[in-house]
């Protein structure tokens, strides 16, 4: 049974290769580099397989699980997944982008007659809430309304931030009555305990807006983030520079810039980090609150995407899932140093 993972010389990608050569799963790394990639192999002691995305279902014909690791995933995940139906390979990904979510979901019945399946945001997006309103959905099945957020440290990758400037002009994103709607960038702000103490907070277009609708039904999502009050100002009024940077060559040239100078956390910050999350879910008349402790935000993708790869290798589901639908909410409790429920 092989894994092949693609973008595997990217900062999250090297971890995750590492990581699941050290579990000895038969891997496989690839990307559009040739020297990057063979030289990642040599160090790894695996099979190289540099290949542009056009190439893709001549290089995964014979593979098992293809985890994407390239972003940003707009640019990435329709030739993946078109191959992936074609050749009967299980893919997963690491993104974090709502409008990437939304359109695998929509190729859930392709996924399904091909026996395959299609599995997005196996990463810190998203696990760990992911997991959170499956088990808020579980103690009040009736909720109507679901509130998710985070409170992390540390720093943030260059794969990471390619992907926020890709869809930075978009604004805010909430789901009202099942659909997704915009509302401008951190819209509403509260004071949430993501477990040590009350922080302010404002929204964010995560991808629990799309997934966890596909995990609990709900019809009414917001999620949040730690966001001090001028940072959350700055958010609102960004929205004037939105035109500015859906301007290709603009947008073009900040990613360019961000790969030339921009590294991820570094291997003591993975080990010293944490994440607070938080959820509430309600149905008008009665509230449940339940929290997660996790490790750094990458340390928790590489165990979560590796994990995912392997379950899916020993027995995969079918169609379009979430890590909650494909492994259950208490998916995220098996990762190492993850500490929760904690319920109210």
């Amino acid at each position: 049974m092989s894994l092949l993972i693609y973008g595997a010389y990217g900062y999250t990608g090297e971890l995750i290769a590492e990581e699941a050569v050290d579990r000895d799963i038969d891997v496989i790394v690839a990307g559009r580099n040739e020297v990057k990639t063979e030289h990642l192999a040599e160090r790894l002691d695996c099979e190289a397989r540099p290949f542009a995305l056009n190439a893709a279902p001549a290089n995964i014909d014979d593979v098992d699980v293809l985890l994407n690791c390239a972003g940003p995933f707009t640019d990435t995940y329709g030739p993946f997944i078109e191959a992936c139906l074609q050749t009967k390979t299980h893919y997963l990904d690491i993104t974090g982008e709502l409008s990437v979510f939304e359109a695998i979901a929509e190729r859930d019945r392709e996924a399904e007659q091909a026996g395959i399946c299609l599995l997005p945001g196996v990463g810190f997006d998203v696990v760990p809430t992911d997991c959170l309103a499956g088990h808020l959905h579980d103690r009040l099945p009736g909720a109507d309304g679901l509130r998710l957020g985070f409170d992390p440290s540390g720093t943030i990758s260059k794969g990471t931030l390619a992907s926020v400037i890709e869809h930075a002009e978009e604004g805010g994103k909430v789901r009202r009555g099942g659909d997704i709607v915009d509302v401008p960038p951190a819209h509403r702000s509260r004071r949430i305990d993501f477990g040590q103490g009350e922080r302010d907070a404002a929204t964010i277009p995560w991808g629990d807006v799309s997934t966890a609708y596909y995990t609990t039904g709900i019809e009414n999502i917001e999620v949040y983030t730690a966001m001090p009050k001028p940072m959350a100002n700055a958010a609102r009024f960004s929205r004037l520079a939105s035109p500015v940077l859906g301007f290709e060559p603009v947008k073009r040239s900040l990613q360019a810039l961000i790969r030339a100078t921009v590294t991820g956390p570094s291997e003591r910050q993975r080990a010293e980090g944490e994440c607070h999350i938080w959820g509430e879910a309600t149905d008008g008349e009665t509230t449940v609150t339940s929290r997660l402790k996790t490790p750094e935000t990458y340390a928790l993708t590489v165990d979560a995407a590796t994990t995912a790869a392997e379950r899916v290798l020993e027995s995969p589901p079918e169609g379009f899932q979430t890590p909650a639908t494909a492994f259950t909410p208490e998916f995220v409790l098996e990762l190492d140093g993850v500490e929760g429920f904690f319920d109210e």
